[in-house]
């Protein structure tokens, strides 16, 4: 069954009157899906945001072929975590450090965009299966700091979600490499959520980027034109930029201490 939730009801005021119902299902927002179980977040999904799949194979991580051979093994058990693990492909922590960081990216984007009504279906599981359950106030909290951050540095949020385009003379001399190379993939087309799955990134480290571009004036949301084809995935090997593995731990670590 689907709940439909009064216009007037936000996705964050939703989410934590289903925490304190410990409820268990898939609420579905304007641009994500966050899964709950027993009233924690277990899963988030959003089209604004690499899965989870993309940021383990395309970082090297893991094999492409050992992503799907896990889907089809255990998706129907809703056990892709859980057998990641178990066949020796990924270990417990860094199964739990990536899926945690893809987890806060499209909470960001999930809970932030929100101009229509959310919609609540009570029993409904993600397929991946609960890796490391996550109490809705961390995550609210955390999308509260991304977002607080992110207007900090320019507080235009178009950046998120707009193709962008680069502003004349911009270039990448004197860039620190992280902002050069996200630079670099700017073409007037791509958003950032493709920059970021095109550098195997997390997301908010790309808008933290991208926003910071757009400060110094070097890039800028794109005027629209007509669609273009996506750009192809990232060339094998690419190196998975991690800049802040020690916050992830410090969030695990607040987690366990729960």
């Amino acid at each position: 069954m689907t709940a439909a939730v009064p216009t007037d009801t936000t996705a964050p005021a939703l989410l934590a009157g289903l925490a304190a119902d410990r409820a268990t299902g898939a609420l579905t927002t304007a641009s994500g899906v966050l899964y709950l179980s027993a009233g924690e977040v277990v899963h988030v999904e959003s089209a604004l945001s690499p899965a989870l799949g993309d940021l383990l194979t395309r970082s090297g991580a893991l094999a492409p072929d050992g992503w799907w051979e896990a889907v089809r093994r255990a998706g129907a058990r809703r056990r892709v975590g859980r057998h990641l693990v178990e066949s020796g492909r990924l270990t417990s922590g860094a199964l739990e450090l990536c899926h945690l960081g893809a987890l806060f990216d499209a909470a960001y984007f999930a809970l932030v965009h929100d101009d229509r009504p959310a919609r609540f279906r009570p029993g409904v599981a993600h397929w991946l299966g609960a890796v490391r359950p996550v109490p809705v106030a961390a995550v609210l909290r955390e999308s509260r700091r991304r977002r607080a951050l992110l207007q900090r540095i320019w507080p235009d949020p178009a950046v998120d979600t707009a193709p962008l385009t680069r502003t004349s003379g911009a270039g990448r001399a004197d860039l620190p490499p992280r902002r050069g190379r996200a630079l670099a993939l700017v073409d007037g087309a791509s958003t950032a959520a493709q920059i970021a799955s095109a550098l195997a990134c997390r997301t908010f480290h790309t808008l933290v980027e991208l926003r910071r571009l757009a400060a110094d004036g070097l890039v800028t949301p794109a005027p629209p034109r007509p669609a273009a084809a996506l750009p192809g995935p990232a060339a094998p090997g690419t190196a998975w930029d991690e800049p802040d593995t020690a916050l992830l731990r410090r969030l695990l670590d607040a987690l366990e201490a729960l």
